[in-house]
């Protein structure tokens, strides 16, 4: 019977059943919408920094974070090797590199970047870089002069594919090391600054040159799922001897970490305020819907019907209305990211601010159950939390107020 009547009641007066419906419908829909869109930028952010030569592990000298140079390679890399072989869980790949601070020139210009020495095949089932190399091809293990750079350190060198280019670095014997690599192809990345600070060179040719025997600067380790690392990195952690230091992508990326922190603050605040625009349309509309029934409300008090039962009506009044928005706002915001998802929203007018940002120039929205569910909780428990104050309004009316009223 309250559902009957209080479905009867809502569409007494269509217009205003409309505008607050309206009002659920936008918050439901901004609410699930610009959510799916912080967490596809999260979601991006984190695979593109943990794909850019991250990964979800790393393994280190224990001094290397602090002062990444030669000196605090690992020597023995294969003791490393043996306990990740029987550590990580099944579907998890690594690889072993040598990563130092260079200069990079050509006859026309010169620049810092990151040399990195690198096991072609091994590397390609860890980062981006086996499947970014748009133009000339990929390592090979056996070239020891191949040299693969990003497209927009090309632009800037005035290059292209074919020509040489010249890397010098501080070896082992704290010496000045060079060596000139050929250009073999040319890579494309999330961000022009990855382009511009990373070089390829076979891993071999990197030890060569810098006269560092077997050592290498780090091994990244790729899990099945790239961002549960902390079980991982624990048993790794104690199974290796304490001269090696596990970090996750978490440790290794403060700033994104740091980021994702603020996105979730920030979903929350946006939750936050509307729902108190929102909540004061609904609480506004129930009053204007009880103050023009109060007759109706002093009547079936007279007639004996309890004032809890006056409650329930009004707030399953309330009930019906946000439920009917949600289901609505639910489909229009579910419809409005499977339209987005397609192309995704192109940054690329902005990809200076994007990049500075640390934010992909594509962004695709990303729905997850646990967001979609918080916003249709928010709406609803709140919705009815607030429908309680124009609920017990009603019940407060007596005959006399109602018969007094005109």
């Amino acid at each position: 019977m309250h559902f009957q009547l209080a479905w009867r009641n809502i569409w007494r007066n269509p217009r205003r059943t409309a505008v607050i419906l309206i009002a659920v419908v936008i918050g439901v829909w901004s609410m699930v919408f610009l959510g799916a869109l912080m967490v596809g930028v999260s979601d991006q952010m984190v695979r593109n920094s943990i794909a850019t030569l991250t990964g979800s592990l790393q393994i280190h000298s224990p001094g290397y974070r602090a002062d990444p140079v030669i000196d605090h390679s690992m020597d023995h890399p294969e003791e490393v090797i043996s306990v990740l072989k029987k550590t990580l869980p099944v579907g998890a790949e690594w690889a072993s590199r040598v990563r130092v601070h260079a200069v990079a020139s050509n006859a026309r210009h010169s620049s810092g970047v990151t040399l990195v020495g690198i096991d072609p095949a091994r590397e390609a089932a860890v980062s981006f870089i086996g499947g970014a190399v748009d133009e000339g091809r990929y390592l090979d293990a056996e070239d020891p002069y191949g040299i693969l750079v990003g497209r927009a350190l090309l632009e800037n060198y005035e290059t292209r594919s074919g020509h040489k280019l010249v890397l010098m670095s501080e070896d082992a014997a704290g010496e000045i090391a060079s060596r000139a690599f050929r250009i073999v192809g040319v890579y494309t990345a999330e961000l022009a600054a990855t382009e511009k600070q990373f070089v390829f060179v076979t891993k071999a040719a990197a030890q060569e040159m810098l006269g560092m025997g077997d050592a290498v600067s780090e091994i990244a380790v790729l899990l099945p799922n790239p961002t549960a690392g902390d079980d991982s990195a624990a048993a790794l952690q104690s199974a290796l001897p304490e001269q090696y230091a596990v970090h996750t992508w978490r440790e290794l990326l403060p700033l994104v970490e740091a980021y994702l922190e603020i996105n979730r603050k920030s979903v929350a605040i946006w939750y936050f305020v509307v729902f108190i625009a929102m909540g004061f349309g609904i609480v506004n509309t129930m009053l204007m819907a009880v103050y023009e029934r109060i007759r109706e409300f002093g009547l079936l008090k007279a007639l004996g019907m309890k004032p809890g039962w006056i409650i329930r009506g009004v707030v399953t009044e309330s009930l019906l209305l946000l439920m009917m928005g949600i289901l609505a706002g639910n489909f229009l915001a579910l419809s409005t990211v499977l339209i987005v998802a397609r192309t995704g929203i192109d940054l690329s007018v902005f990809a200076a601010g994007a990049e500075f940002a640390g934010m992909p120039r594509v962004i695709y929205p990303v729905l997850k159950t646990e967001h979609v569910t918080a916003a249709n909780l928010v709406v609803l428990v709140l919705g009815l939390i607030v429908s309680l104050y124009p609920a017990f309004k009603a019940a407060r009316f007596t005959p006399v107020e109602a018969l007094a009223h005109t």
